[in-house]
């Protein structure tokens, strides 16, 4: 397994770039904030530890001293005046646990002994108290008196402000890291969705060209690929257009021409083609209008209504075609490119197909699904996306007189994207072909 394709198999990984700098930042800054929390913490507990060692031999020395002076009887009212935070004492035996060879049991003999004079004796032993270690320090007076001081060894207190104090740090450079990341990742999110809003006709709001060097280049050299493929796109749509437009005079011509023939089959060969060539300079031509743009303007249009008049001129004209579902609410769309669309999917469905069908619903995330179905030979899975490239032709699969000038789908697909849908082709099990228009439902 790669490292590199780790991360994007768990399911907690983001899938975006500011997600997955968020998630990187703030683990750590949660880490760096808890080490070094804990450094302070093991830097207090070795000052107390050092603090306490000192302390305690000085005190011991003081209080031995005292309890030395005192008379006997009255050493007893001395041991609370003695007592501190840590440790207190006790005169008389006590239950002694078992000898310690710990570290800090080594250290506090040796600050003890350092403190006292060479005459006394100190040992140590522990006894669990509590759930916790108890050191118990045992030494005799001058007259034979056990001496006990009671070490319970506890860590110095934090203060209640200082977790708020690192929580508030913690949180104010988890926004400022938060805003860094939203302004570094911010125009690759404008760059990506520029891109995705780029149509056939290539009207966009081209991106500002201000912020960091990097960014402003970025926009920069991304508007100025806009305006080529513009430029290239117009610059063939026009040649489409002229061509289309100049060859429609030679063909009105040679239709003249061939209606003076005599010999009626070669006239009527002669016509044939000539019409198969008017269609295709007529697509062409709607081709590449549509290409520059749809100047219709969007208005509300009843979609069943709109569906139900297409489907009657077809019955009208003698073909079979049916349909099913409704929307039952008005769309915001143009009413003239939608009809298109329908209208060149019906026609590619009646040429290469029979029982053909229009099927219409609501589809999730707020969209229309039309469907065109149509029992036919279909078309090969590696040809469903290159159908919809203008003059692509399937001789083989789907012709029966002739395979057309190839354009019906590519202007279809021209208009859904105009539109916003998407249009998709598939094979229907059993046979057929289903092509599904997806339309956003916006009011």
């Amino acid at each position: 397994m790669k490292a590199s394709a780790l991360p994007a198999r768990l399911p907690w990984w983001p899938r975006s770039l500011f997600g997955r700098l968020t998630l990187i930042l703030c683990f750590g800054l949660i880490a760096a904030h808890g080490l070094s929390f804990g450094l302070i913490l093991y830097e207090r507990a070795q000052s107390g530890k050092t603090m306490m060692l000192y302390s305690l031999g000085k005190d011991v020395a003081s209080s031995v001293a005292i309890l030395e002076r005192v008379p006997a009887a009255e050493r007893a009212t001395w041991l609370g005046k003695l007592e501190r935070r840590n440790y207190h004492y006790v005169l008389g035996p006590v239950a002694e646990g078992a000898p310690v060879r710990l570290p800090l049991a080594t250290e506090v003999i040796a600050s003890i002994g350092a403190a006292l004079d060479t005459s006394y004796t100190v040992t140590t032993t522990a006894v669990p108290a509590a759930g916790r270690k108890q050191l118990d320090i045992h030494l005799r007076l001058a007259d034979g008196t056990p001496l006990t001081i009671v070490l319970s060894p506890s860590a110095m207190p934090v203060s209640p402000w200082v977790p708020l104090i690192i929580s508030v740090q913690l949180g104010m450079l988890t926004l400022f890291m938060w805003l860094a990341v939203r302004l570094a990742t911010r125009p690759l999110a404008q760059l990506a969705r520029a891109a995705d809003l780029m149509t056939p006709d290539m009207k966009i709001n081209p991106l500002p060209e201000d912020g960091p060097l990097e960014v402003a280049r970025a926009a920069a050299a991304f508007n100025a690929m806009q305006r080529r493929i513009a430029d290239f796109l117009n610059e063939r749509m026009q040649i489409l257009a002229a061509v289309s437009h100049d060859l429609q005079t030679p063909i009105t011509r040679m239709r003249l021409r061939a209606d003076l023939m005599d010999n009626s089959l070669q006239r009527d060969k002669m016509l044939g083609d000539l019409l198969a060539m008017q269609a295709l300079v007529e697509e062409g031509i709607a081709y590449a209008r549509n290409a520059q743009g749809i100047t219709e303007a969007p208005c509300r249009t009843d979609l069943d209504a709109l569906l139900g008049s297409l489907v009657y001129d077809y019955i009208d004209a003698g073909h079979a075609l049916r349909l099913s579902g409704q929307v039952n609410r008005p769309l915001m769309t143009r009413p003239h490119a939608l009809r298109r669309i329908i209208t060149n999917l019906v026609d590619n469905a009646l040429k290469f197909g029979e029982d053909v069908e229009i099927q219409v619903a609501a589809a999730p995330l707020g969209q229309i699904s039309i469907a065109v179905l149509d029992r036919g030979p279909g078309i090969r899975q590696s040809e469903l996306h290159a159908v919809l490239q203008p003059f692509y032709r399937i001789e083989n699969s789907r012709n029966r007189e002739t395979g057309g000038a190839g354009l019906g789908l590519a202007i279809a697909q021209q208009l859904a994207v105009a539109l916003g849908g998407v249009l998709k082709l598939s094979n229907r099990d059993g046979g057929g072909l289903q092509a599904q228009f997806s339309l956003p439902l916006a009011d």
